[in-house]
């Protein structure tokens, strides 16, 4: 088997005095869709955080390409590869949508995002380029927040929460730009409560429990009651 893109060992994550993740082995390889799945407070976003070097952890607890960053920065984690879209888009209200999708790139990796290529994936950034970030719609600043992270031209793409609070044709529309997204061999993960949608788009899931892997296995052949059983802690 090959090494994997990214993968965790034994991650542990704490707010505090609160222990957020207990224990934590996943992986993702290259060119794959993983669904992180589970109910408020399950440690999704903790996850997310603590890959992208928002939350700061022991070098071994994270290994991308065969290195350790568990200890990095989120901006030295943005050099290595990895881009973070977080929960609630994040974008800099001064600046114009066009301004926010440049900050992406300052990481300076070469690749095939660039303001052409976002602007064809999101035409609609296009015509609103000059328009302050923060004026559009919760929907096209989803697509800018997106953008920004594809211009970094990463080689795994964090997605979190990306259809949260949006309407149904804008999630329709930003899930349809996935395949487009990863073709070029990015790999992605993707945080997402509404699970039908998290399963259709991945070739595998984890589903969180308090913090923990309570089941993982393939998106296509999983059996519902099992990720039910999962979701809430349920016993058999």
């Amino acid at each position: 088997m090959p090494e994997p893109l990214l993968s965790t060992s034994q991650l542990c994550a704490w707010y505090g005095d609160f222990q957020a993740l207990f224990d934590l082995d996943l992986m993702i390889n290259e060119g794959e869709i993983v669904a992180i799945i589970g109910a408020n407070g399950a440690g999704k976003t903790t996850l997310m955080h603590s890959i992208a070097g928002l939350s700061i952890n022991k070098p071994h607890q994270v290994i991308y390409r065969g290195r350790q960053i568990g200890a990095l920065r989120a901006d030295q984690v943005a050099f290595e590869g990895i881009a973070l879209v977080p929960e609630g888009r994040q974008l800099f209200a001064s600046l114009t949508v066009e301004e926010n999708l440049v900050i992406g790139a300052q990481t300076g990796r070469k690749g095939d995002w660039q303001l052409p290529t976002v602007y064809q994936l999101f035409p609609i950034l296009q015509e609103r380029r000059t328009t302050p970030a923060t004026e559009l719609s919760g929907g096209q600043q989803q697509m800018v927040a997106i953008g920004r992270a594809l211009m970094a031209n990463p080689d795994l793409i964090l997605l979190d929460e990306i259809s949260l609070g949006l309407a149904p044709v804008i999630i329709k529309t930003i899930y349809a730009a996935l395949p487009g997204i990863v073709e070029g061999g990015m790999s992605a993960m993707i945080v997402e409560q509404d699970i039908s949608k998290a399963l259709a788009v991945s070739s595998r899931f984890y589903c969180l429990q308090e913090g923990r892997v309570a089941l993982e296995g393939q998106s296509q052949t999983v059996q519902r009651d099992a990720i039910s059983r999962a979701y809430f802690g349920v016993q058999k």
